[in-house]
């Protein structure tokens, strides 16, 4: 089901209509419409190239978009620029920081550019490198932070102002796993305390794990919007693996099973489709109960991977 074809209750957040944004004579994004509720983590999906970090510029409104609307909140930029502002924390892929600052003068300095005392952006600043797992690092120079602790200070600069909305673009980049994991329980917190988030990551594995909603793009044109149930709910590859590889091979062409072999390393995977969760375990049950010693059956690819294979597919047959 396409996003026209969708209608979603949208109280708050952003809600975005028909955006479209060219450079010269390079559409980066054509025809995108996008909502972001509020207490939900929305992920933005697509390949390199599709228009996503276009998107969420112009959602930050940091981009004028050629033509569409956008509202935050019921607030629109051209109305209260400032306002909009305000209810925004924006992460870019790319921390860019003042060299010669320390990592808590970073964010003081963000703290008083958005209005608050030094004391009070001090104070703020302490509560945010407690939470983002950098006060160690407090009085570095924030030149010399690798690539996952300015992920970790490009999220609290973003936190500052106590925004009600979130755009991160890629904030698991350079992030080590236990850092990964820190990271999707914050954004979980964060979204359950009633912000809105917006994530576009590369990693669809991990926003299986934190997303409520997803919002499929390709060639700068939304394709398809999902919930993580929808996702899970839909046809789904799965992969197994046995002890007896020749039984389990009889065994799923005498049931009329389509399936394909993928060699893993010194093991044989089958993969086969099932429509629905229940048909893959009664697939299960049946070939267990005939005996074959199964040793794995499991989804072959998270929700959201599959979800993204097929609306890439959907969107390569609607330009063919």
């Amino acid at each position: 089901m396409t996003t026209t074809e969708r209608t979603l209750d949208v109280q708050d957040g952003i809600v975005a209509r028909g955006l479209a944004r060219s450079f010269g004579d390079v559409p980066a994004v054509k025809s995108i419409d996008f909502d972001a509720p509020m207490g939900q983590v929305t992920a933005l999906v697509g390949p390199n190239g599709s228009g996503k970090t276009t998107l969420l510029l112009m959602l930050a409104s940091l981009l004028q978009p050629d033509a569409g609307t956008i509202t935050v909140n019921g607030i629109t930029p051209e109305d209260n620029l400032r306002g909009v502002r305000s209810q925004i924390g924006w992460m870019p892929d790319t921390l860019g920081v003042w060299e010669q600052l320390t990592v808590t003068e970073v964010l003081v300095m963000v703290g008083q550019l958005y209005g608050m005392t030094r004391g009070a952006a001090e104070s703020r600043a302490a509560d945010l490198l407690e939470l983002v797992q950098l006060q160690p690092l407090a009085k570095r120079p924030s030149r010399v932070l690798s690539r996952g602790q300015q992920q970790r200070l490009s999220l609290a600069r973003a936190l500052v102002h106590d925004p009600q909305i979130l755009l991160l673009d890629e904030p698991a980049s350079g992030l080590d796993p236990g850092a990964r994991i820190d990271l999707r329980n914050l954004i979980r917190r964060l979204a359950d305390a009633g912000r809105a988030v917006v994530i576009s990551s590369h990693v669809l594995s991990e926003l299986d794990e934190m997303a409520d909603r997803a919002v499929f793009i390709s060639d700068g044109r939304s394709v398809d919007v999902q919930t993580i149930t929808e996702a899970g709910a839909q046809a789904r590859r799965y992969a197994l693996i046995s002890l007896d590889e020749t039984r389990l091979r009889t065994a799923l062409e005498a049931s009329g099973t389509e399936f394909g072999e993928v060699r893993r390393q010194h093991r044989q995977e089958f993969v086969v489709r099932c429509a629905t969760e229940h048909d893959a375990a009664a697939l299960l049950s049946g070939l267990v109960s005939t005996g074959i010693p199964i040793t794995q059956f499991a989804p072959a690819a998270g929700a959201l991977e599959e979800s993204y294979v097929n609306a890439m597919q959907r969107s390569k047959e609607g330009r063919s």
